[in-house]
């Protein structure tokens, strides 16, 4: 039963992404943790998981270079190519969308977050099915990922 997504997990990705409304396609998800954290979490656990982490980046170094103050905020690119090239055969255009994104913030109140784009958006977005197996795959290691990468 391991490819079917804990009850646990579909319940906090549900509730996580109500939590941040006028976010259409986003998922939002809590973390317990600073966002440096959050990320380290996230970047031992995409290699755990077998995913390449394709970049890192430090929204917040780029725009202090600049002179400009942003709370931190950092950006991962990461996927595997075995799930996301069989999406891009069924319809080319999703590679737009591909590798996937997650990006690990933190809002004015202090709160952490953990947003990735809706793999339901998506398969609207490029008229793709929403039963497809890889994009269910998606759907449940993006909601596991984020779970283990923002609980304590």
């Amino acid at each position: 039963m391991k490819h079917i997504m804990p009850i646990s997990v579909l319940l906090v990705v549900v509730f996580a992404t109500m939590s941040m409304a006028g976010n259409v396609g986003l998922v939002n998800f809590k973390s317990a943790h600073s966002v440096p954290a959050t990320a380290d979490r996230l970047e031992r656990i995409l290699a755990e998981k077998g995913m390449q982490l394709f970049l890192r980046l430090n929204h917040a170094d780029g725009a202090g270079n600049v002179g400009i103050t942003l709370r931190p905020t950092e950006l991962f690119i990461f996927g595997n190519p075995k799930v996301g090239a069989p999406l891009m055969a069924k319809q080319q255009s999703v590679g737009i969308d591909l590798p996937q994104k997650m990006l690990i913030w933190q809002d004015e109140s202090g709160q952490v977050w953990l947003t990735y784009n809706d793999p339901d958006y998506l398969a609207d977005r490029h008229g793709l099915d929403k039963n497809l197996a890889p994009l269910l795959k998606v759907k449940q290691a993006l909601a596991a990922v984020a779970q283990a990468a923002g609980t304590p």
